[in-house]
């Protein structure tokens, strides 16, 4: 296996394990972007609850029902912050899958460019040979056509 052969398969590696971080960061964003609607539907259920209640309160209400709305509220924005919580550690993971991305986009571009460097060489070098053929071949003619000019009829 010749060095262009090893980095082409160099690249299908770095390519395989670039679609594998791709894959993962965008599991990552639908994780965080499930976390954040299941947020913002608590934070939206608390509002419609608030508003139910307001009018219940308006009017008298016994003392238990307003314990038991209090203590429905205090449970309602502790799932809120836990909830706040998992969305910002979900962006995190968010976050963390890019830079693994780029890190591999980046090294995909880095093998891709050292195989478009080394094609360039290798046709570099054959042109070079061809011209070196070229002119050997040229000058061998010069030469006979010297020598059959020279030599007497």
């Amino acid at each position: 296996m010749d060095r262009l052969d090893l980095l082409h398969t160099l690249l299908e590696r770095e390519k395989e394990k670039r679609d594998a971080a791709l894959a993962e960061w965008r599991q990552a964003e639908a994780q965080e972007r499930a976390t954040r609607e299941q947020a913002d539907s608590l934070v939206t259920y608390r509002g419609e609850y608030r508003k139910r209640w307001a009018a219940q309160f308006s009017q008298r209400a016994p003392i238990e029902i307003l314990h038991c709305y209090q203590g429905f509220i205090e449970r309602l924005e502790q799932a809120i912050s836990a909830q706040q919580g998992q969305v910002e550690l979900a962006h995190g993971r968010v976050e963390a899958a890019r830079l693994r991305l780029r890190h591999r986009e980046t090294k995909v571009a880095t093998v891709q460019r050292l195989i478009e460097r080394r094609l360039q060489a290798q046709a570099t070098r054959e042109q070079r040979r061809e011209q070196k053929t070229v002119d050997e071949a040229a000058q061998r003619l010069g030469w006979a056509r010297a020598v059959s000019m020279a030599a007497p009829a």
